[in-house]
């Protein structure tokens, strides 16, 4: 198998944002989590400084916030100002304190230097309060609630630039679900509110790859949205927590743009691949656990469907698996960034997460090593590049079909600051290493593989065990035609010194 690079080729730019993140009020991911005034890794804020650290290693470029499904019933005034408000979430079915609202979200992003992204409430909100809101964070005194934020002690603006209208709207579990006629228009009134509040603003709406409700919502808000929001979850756990196998989500690997596809097609059809772009701001390989909340009969006892979303945090579950998927998506991002400008990983911390906390301090998981990787090391122009002869395998999916898998996913990059080479390597193989010829015109006097791994694709990190690690490797001078053997179930990135 050959790897072939056109360097004079470049397919584009990829935004940094398609690295971002995403945390909302769902189990530990917030209070804590993030937030946890009682830790003694608080700062004088209550956030935990060791996450902190964590996330700018990362380099969080963009952090969605408050839901997710928590915000289809959040009402932002209640989470403001020296009377905080407590709430029964009747998305998740708990009381939410309001004690982290918008100002401690501001104040967050802005310690991490990182865009802060709200998703509004457009499930039982409305335009106007979704407006508000905007007032509240971006104008300088006008307006009770610009006033209001001077009062809570913020004189100068929180100046949040990037906005989405929903969060999947179109879903029968959402609070507030909508038809498509009426997700149109309730887009472009809140839209125009917004716009009319702060005309800076980048706004997002709720979609998916559906042609009936996408139609509704470009026919009615495709001159006003920048943006056009979907998520992703291939691994379905919510009633049950029946893990994909290493195979089976490597099944899930070959279709990880298709969504992208589908809906960039649409936008081109209407014409508006040129103003609007694609932001996948929720997606994850797998789906949170949480039983007996978004089915027809809800749980009545704690054991039913509260207890239950502690298995979520469980770390041996976040194996290879995980870390390769995650590699295989960002990798699609780039081979997208004519489209997508935009994706955050559900969530950021805890559930889910690539960091889990613990009284005494983190736990890494694989997928945090995949961000810190690539982050690190890809670089921001993507080029045209192509495999010879790259093999396949049978693997199984989840419902017991065969499919066939390629083994090796990559994507070529350039850094335009020097003009240094770095290629993504996955290879899928839960047992075999793969060989690589590099047929790669490029001048380096030294060739450094990163590699993230553990002895089994089924390796795991937790509090007491680093078994999934990232490791560099010097493999000497460059030369056309060397080969780059790539161990079985790992994440590598190739950069040319």
């Amino acid at each position: 198998m050959k790897l072939h690079i056109q360097k004079d080729r470049v397919h584009g730019r990829r935004s940094p944002m398609i690295y971002g993140h995403f945390i909302e009020h769902f189990h530990r991911q917030i209070y804590g989590g993030i937030y946890d005034p009682e830790s003694p890794f608080a700062d004088e804020d209550g956030f935990r400084t060791d996450v902190l650290e964590a996330m700018r290693r990362i380099k969080v470029p963009i952090l969605r916030w408050p839901g997710g499904c928590f915000v289809s019933a959040y009402h932002w005034k209640e989470g403001v100002g020296h009377q905080r408000i407590p709430m029964f979430d009747k998305a998740w079915r708990v009381e939410d304190p309001n004690t982290f609202g918008t100002d401690e979200f501001v104040k967050l992003c802005r310690k991490l230097d990182c865009e802060p992204y709200i998703c509004t409430n457009a499930g039982t909100g409305t335009a106007e309060e979704m407006s508000d809101w905007v007032e509240y964070c971006n104008l300088v005194s006008e307006g009770r609630y610009a006033r209001w934020r001077r009062q809570n002690g913020f004189p100068e603006p929180h100046s949040v630039t990037y906005w989405s209208i929903g969060n999947e709207n179109y879903g029968f579990w959402e609070l507030g679900a909508k038809s498509a006629a009426e997700w149109g228009r309730l887009v472009k009134e809140s839209a125009k509110m917004i716009k009319h509040v702060d005309p800076t603003t980048q706004l997002s709406a709720a979609a998916l790859p559906d042609v009936d409700w996408n139609v509704n919502l470009l026919k009615h808000a495709g001159d006003i949205l920048d943006w056009i929001s979907i998520h992703g979850y291939w691994d379905r756990l919510a009633q049950e927590n029946d893990l994909a196998s290493y195979e089976q989500c490597m099944v899930y690997t070959e279709n990880v743009t298709r969504s992208v596809e589908e809906v960039h097609g649409l936008l081109q059809a209407m014409q508006l691949d040129g103003s609007i772009k694609i932001a996948f701001d929720e997606w994850n390989l797998r789906g949170w656990h949480h039983p007996n909340v978004h089915t027809s009969r809800q749980g009545t006892t704690a054991a039913e469907y509260l207890e239950p979303r502690d298995k979520n945090d469980e770390n041996w579950q976040y194996t290879m698996a995980d870390a390769v998927f995650t590699a295989c998506f960002l990798n699609g991002m780039h081979r997208q960034c004519h489209i997508v400008g935009m994706a955050n990983f559900a969530p950021v911390v805890n559930t889910r997460g690539c960091i889990f906390t613990h009284p005494d301090g983190l736990v890494l998981r694989s997928t945090y090593h995949v961000f810190e990787l690539y982050v690190q090391q890809l670089g921001d122009e993507v080029l045209d590049h192509w495999l010879q002869d790259p093999p396949t395998m049978i693997m199984e999916d989840k419902e017991g079909r065969a499919a066939a898998v390629q083994l090796i996913d990559a994507v070529a990059t350039r850094h335009s600051e020097d003009g240094c080479l770095a290629v993504a390597l996955v290879n899928k193989h839960p047992s075999d290493a793969q060989t690589i010829v590099l047929n790669v015109d490029q001048d380096a006097d030294s060739l450094v593989l990163f590699t993230i791994n553990g002895a089994s694709k089924d390796a795991y990190n937790d509090v007491d065990r680093q078994d999934v690690t990232m490791r560099q490797q010097e493999l000497g001078s460059y030369r056309r035609g060397m080969s780059v053997t790539l161990e079985p179930h790992s994440v590598n990135v190739l950069r040319w010194q």
